[in-house]
């Protein structure tokens, strides 16, 4: 199925706009990274989780709902803790995360005295009948700044070393310049994400993390199928200069990325409107990373990728390397 045929868009002569848009989102992102800074969640600081049981004994009283648990901590002073259920939803079983500020020594117990309270208080009938201490709360602790803080350089250095073993595996299949650019793209993917969430004050969890190197994979993929149409368009088209089969290649592979990239994108979308709020923050990287990695793939690593070449004068080579390799 194609929905463009015989397109003749100039995507490499446009490349002085599209540049300088990105130029544009990533020095507003790094004034969002330097002024706010990143909102780390309680994974990667420090803070108390909760493991809460609220099924009550008498089987007539109705489940309580996580959006109900959310408001009552957010109107008792805790509008950014993080709810999930835990196992079956029917069991009423909930981890509830808190920050705290790890420069206070008496925080966590004031937090562990809180949660005791404000469950009590606003669920009677789901903690009547049972201890607070060893039914209703099963489990309590401390999440660490040490713990967090190894958490997050681990995080960061997943994503380090997911990039450099993409630059390897393109070097091999392509060029090496074709993989240094793709992973100029790929960073300026997740520093404008990143920066959005700074921006914004959104907190950065694990499933963030997640979602960024789903994005990282996404957009390598859609950037290595328009190389490999390229490499193929260089064998027709040996007299051709580069930027001329670039463009060529885009165009013949645009019908395949707006398929891909809007099936993905209506697909995240639905997640972030219907999804509930558990998933929202989530959902919206998803989105944000199918348009930008959708741009970057097209406008940004194709077109650096000829802009170096001309700049070292080795588009000739580059081409001739390309046609050795299948």
């Amino acid at each position: 199925m194609r929905l463009f045929k015989n397109t003749n868009i100039p995507f490499v002569g446009m490349r002085k706009i599209t540049y300088t848009i990105s130029i544009i989102l990533i020095l507003a992102s790094l004034v969002g990274l330097v002024v706010r800074g990143l909102n780390w969640s309680i994974d990667f600081s420090s803070g108390v989780a909760a493991k809460v049981v609220l099924k009550a004994v008498d089987s007539a009283v109705e489940p309580v709902s996580i959006d109900e648990l959310r408001n009552v901590l957010k109107v008792n002073g805790y509008p950014e803790a993080e709810i999930q259920h835990v196992g079956d939803v029917s069991a009423g079983t909930f981890m509830i995360k808190i920050k705290s500020r790890a420069t206070e020594d008496a925080i966590s117990n004031h937090t562990r005295i809180q949660i005791m309270q404000i469950i009590s208080e606003n669920f009677p009938q789901h903690v009547a009948g049972r201890d607070i201490n060893r039914d209703v709360i099963e489990e309590i602790y401390e999440v660490g700044p040490k713990v967090g803080g190894e958490l997050r350089t681990n995080s960061l250095l997943a994503v380090g070393i997911a990039l450099v073993l993409m630059i390897i595996y393109i070097w091999f299949r392509f060029e090496l310049i074709f993989g240094v650019m793709a992973i100029v793209a790929l960073a300026h993917d997740v520093l404008i994400i990143i920066g959005v969430f700074a921006l914004t004050g959104k907190e950065i969890t694990i499933q963030i993390i997640a979602a960024l190197l789903t994005i990282v994979g996404y957009s390598i993929n859609d950037t290595i199928v328009i190389f490999d149409r390229t490499r193929e368009d260089l064998k027709i088209r040996r007299k051709e200069p580069l930027e001329q089969v670039m463009n060529f290649s885009l165009n013949e592979t645009l019908s395949r990325t707006v398929i891909t990239s809007g099936t993905t994108f209506i697909t995240t979308l639905s997640l972030y409107l219907f999804g509930g709020q558990v998933l929202n923050d989530f959902a919206m990287a998803m989105c944000l990373g199918v348009i930008i990695g959708t741009y970057s793939s097209v406008f940004i690593a194709s077109n650096l990728v000829v802009d170096v070449t001309k700049a070292t004068h080795k588009e000739k080579q580059t081409a001739q390397h390309l046609n050795k390799r299948r």
